[in-house]
């Protein structure tokens, strides 16, 4: 058997965190479909769901980066051009990144007054996020992420970037903060 490269590595189990982040968007829609004929149960069968998704796409992320700081700079390089078309490569890039970011602002309102009966859900919700948070600023990281900039934001840190994506991000799925009182990766912001 053959060790699989890191290059295949990173890119296989991105491919992973995008299946389940397409899972994590069908179950949000259900989620708030379900809110809206008000079966409360169903709605916390959804909700469990898209934590169940999170955690899933954090250990993809955190499998990607499975190999050594000095392999990452050769994937690095298969994400610049000339082998990609943009020179700001992200997966902010993607239509799941977008379709998600498109739903939790919708659903930013029923965060805020979300019914009691789902408040301990929403819970592990959040902090399932923190999960995915976590492993994918431990990746960046790993691969330099502390001081080197990210392909798509050039010279700025790419975990500062990371820790202010993360606290908007939390904003919009925990918007009263009352989930979780202080963001764990960015003492700065909160």
């Amino acid at each position: 058997m053959t060790q699989p490269t890191p290059k295949s590595i990173w890119q296989g189990f991105h491919w992973s965190f995008f299946i389940n982040v397409q899972g994590l968007i069908i179950s949000l829609q259900r989620f708030e479909a379900q809110l809206e004929l008000g079966d409360l149960d169903q709605a916390q069968i959804e909700l469990s769901t898209a934590t169940e998704l999170l955690l899933a796409s954090g250990a993809s992320m955190e499998l990607a980066g499975s190999f050594s700081r000095e392999a990452y700079q050769l994937v690095r390089k298969s994400m610049t051009p000339p082998l990609v078309r943009a020179k700001n490569f992200s997966g902010l890039m993607s239509w799941e990144h977008a379709t998600l970011m498109q739903i939790w602002k919708r659903l930013r309102p029923i965060f805020a007054t979300l019914p009691n009966d789902l408040r301990p859900q929403h819970q592990q919700f959040v902090q399932a996020y923190f999960s995915l948070v976590d492993a994918h600023r431990s990746v960046c990281e790993k691969f330099g992420g502390a001081s080197d900039g990210s392909l798509r934001f050039g010279q700025n840190s790419a975990i500062v970037t990371l820790d202010k994506f993360s606290v908007s991000r939390w904003g919009l799925i925990d918007p009263t903060h009352k989930t979780i009182s202080k963001c764990p990766f960015n003492s700065s912001s909160h």
